[in-house]
């Protein structure tokens, strides 16, 4: 099979290697798509040192060809997606049963779960209450699934914050209450406008730079809560420590380590696309066969007009 292996910043390698056999309680899952995370974009620019070859990739979506021994809850020929925690770039990946969910009838170019696992545990951890004034700092993949769950939780505004017009005009699409270009426009004021002065009750950072950061204290009201979705690794932050805590903000911190967690997010994105009550169709919007996998990441960092989420893809004839 063909799997794509870091051999170095901006350099992805095409390997032949044999295909990966099951092991009892396993799927060997053909891959349709794997989704290129932010989380991997430092070690492809080599802004953060990595253990070269690195063999990435963790979105995956395909369908089931192979049973171990033990495995349950599945049958061949089931669209799956799966939580892998690497070589998600390749042709076939196994992973236990118990890391799979069912698709469905959900496009598997759309069933990317393992964000959208991400993003329905930040809102849970976030625990957007009715009525609440909400501000999304980052109108990207991450920020529009943070947007889609919180407009189910019934907040009564939500405002989108990027610097991007056609990010936010898909923010607009999906409902956001107000957008707000910060080339053009102060995120504070707007806000004010919203909220009547007030400032929000919840903000998420989703941007994963200081920008995003810098804006927090712009926006969220005294004592409300600031949740960190964004992926801040690399380079130290900066953040304004005698304003938070002055404002006595309710510090979330939404990444997750455990499996459990990571699962139980799963489930519920699962549970949320398959019964259409979320929309992620319009967001894959750049397709790259596995061959060119360095310009699917190209593109995530340069990220070109129309740009929001890019896949890998092992079907080619279905790039589209």
């Amino acid at each position: 099979m063909r799997l794509a292996e870091l051999a170095g910043a901006e350099d992805y390698r095409v390997v032949d290697l044999g295909a990966p056999q099951p092991a009892a309680g396993e799927l060997l899952v053909e891959v349709f798509a794997c989704g290129v995370c932010a989380s991997e974009l430092d070690a492809w620019t080599g802004r953060v040192p990595a253990d070269f070859p690195l063999r990435n990739g963790h979105e995956v979506s395909g369908v089931v060809v192979e049973l171990g021994a033990g495995a349950a809850g599945f049958a061949v020929g089931d669209p799956v997606a799966v939580w892998t925690t690497g070589s998600g770039y390749a042709e076939y990946v196994t992973a236990p049963a118990a890391y799979c969910r069912a698709l469905g009838d959900v496009p598997l170019d759309a069933g990317l779960l393992e964000p959208l696992a991400c993003a329905a545990n930040a809102v849970e951890l976030a625990d957007v209450r009715l009525a609440d004034d909400v501000v999304i700092l980052g109108a990207g993949f991450m920020g529009a699934l943070v947007q889609q769950l919180v407009q189910l939780r019934g907040a009564r505004t939500v405002t989108v914050v990027d610097r991007r017009p056609d990010v936010l005009a898909l923010a607009a699409a999906y409902g956001a209450t107000r957008t707000v270009d910060t080339s053009r426009e102060s995120a504070e004021e707007v806000v004010a406008e919203v909220t009547g002065g007030r400032g929000v009750d919840v903000t998420f950072e989703v941007t994963g730079m200081q920008g995003g950061l810098d804006l927090v204290g712009d926006v969220t009201r005294m004592s409300g809560k600031v949740v960190l979705v964004g992926f801040h690794q690399g380079a130290p932050r900066a953040v304004a420590l005698g304003q938070w805590n002055w404002m006595a903000y309710d510090l979330r911190n939404a990444h997750f380590r455990e499996v459990a967690t990571i699962m139980r997010g799963m489930d519920i994105g699962a549970r949320l696309l398959t019964n259409g009550q979320l929309d992620l169709s319009r967001l894959v919007t750049h397709r790259f066969d596995l061959a060119d996998i360095n310009d699917a990441f190209r593109a995530a960092v340069t990220k070109p007009e129309g740009f929001v989420k890019a896949i890998v893809t092992m079907h080619p004839e279905e790039i589209r």
